[in-house]
């Protein structure tokens, strides 16, 4: 057994990758392409004493050799991460790829005139943690261009490939022992299965079977678990993702009382709407009553009117009567009234 750094630290892939024979190495397996020349850019790498994030960004520029015998030059953006959270960040990184006026290059068409394209980018992401429900360990994302009817359409236009990309995400949960081909026998040096019982910063590795290239990946991972550098650097790393998970826990305390309160209050709002509701019912009941007393009014207003116009006929009789000669006693007879009320209506 070989005693090898974790390269899921970042300072150990960093390290790692910094070979450029082991980054050509692992690259070309990841592409399946033959890697003809490879050159490392700036990358992005903070320091761990002031950053919060574990996330590790390089760039290679590379000269790929395709299937057909054409070689051409190629972006290769390289993202890990050990936690979840991380997947706008990736975006973000992404953009400024595209706006990066340094992957921009010329080319002359066959007319000899002379354009400006954005190198294809390939991004591949190297994932601590699973997908949804992708349970494979490596995945491949790749552009087809089809025409209307979904057939093939022949090579690649640098104007589409100056604005689309193709993807590799390796989902480290699921490497434990896979071996099938010579990408997942290189990547099983991320295995966490093989970390040692008393320290996650060493994988304890067979190495009775192992071939050239992934002797050549061990052999940069063993002068990393010796580098006192690299060894405190992981140790940083734990202080750090130790604070994250506090942090996280912190949160998740925060908005489980958070989602407490926003139940009571939830509750409460709907003992109020439930008032309210009442109290619009007892309006509408009382709306209804001085609608009621409303109707009866008119009908008392309409009697009166009625009452009254039947007084006016009676008192123009009575009047007519009287000038007629007609005595109050006579009238008194003939309306069935009192003689008082018959002297009312003349007076």
């Amino acid at each position: 057994m070989t005693i090898i750094a974790n390269p899921i630290y970042d300072a150990v892939f960093k390290f790692l990758m910094e070979d450029k024979k082991v980054a050509k190495i692992f690259l070309s397996a990841l592409l399946k392409k033959d890697i003809i020349d490879l050159e490392m850019r700036r990358h992005e790498y903070t320091s761990m004493e002031h950053t919060r994030i574990s996330l590790f960004r390089i760039d290679f520029s590379a000269k790929i050799r395709e299937d057909d015998g054409s070689e051409h030059l190629v972006l290769i953006e390289l993202q890990k991460t050990w936690l979840i959270t991380e997947t706008l960040r990736f975006r973000q990184y992404l953009g400024t790829q595209y706006l990066n006026k340094e992957n921009i290059i010329e080319e002359k068409n066959e007319h000899g005139q002379r354009r400006t394209y954005g190198l294809p980018i390939i991004s591949i992401y190297i994932l601590g943690h699973p997908l949804g429900d992708l349970t494979e360990p490596v995945v491949y994302v790749r552009r087809r261009y089809l025409d209307y009817d979904d057939n093939p359409l022949p090579a690649p236009d640098p104007f589409i490939e100056s604005l689309t990309h193709d993807s590799i995400i390796v989902q480290i949960p699921f490497l434990t022992g896979r071996t099938r081909n010579r990408l997942e026998r290189l990547l099983s040096v991320f295995d966490q299965e093989y970390r040692q019982a008393d320290s996650e910063h060493y994988l304890e590795i067979n190495d009775e079977h192992l071939d050239d290239e992934v002797k050549c990946v061990v052999h940069r991972l063993l002068k990393a678990a010796a580098a006192p550098n690299v060894r405190r650097a992981m140790e940083i790393e734990d202080e750090i993702l130790s604070e994250i998970e506090d942090r996280d826990t912190t949160i998740m305390m925060k908005n489980k009382e958070i989602e407490q309160k926003e139940q009571v209050i939830e509750q409460k709002e709907q003992v109020i709407e439930q008032k309210e509701q009442v109290i619009e019912q007892k309006e509408q009941v009382i709306e209804q009553k001085e609608q009621v007393i409303e109707q009866k009014e008119q009908v008392i207003e309409q009697k009166e009117q009625v009452i009254e116009q039947k007084e006016q006929v009676i008192r123009s009789m009575v009047k007519i009567l009287c000038k007629n000669g007609t005595s109050v006693e006579e009238i008194s007879k003939q309306l069935s009234m009192p003689v008082e009320q018959i002297k009312q209506y003349i007076d």
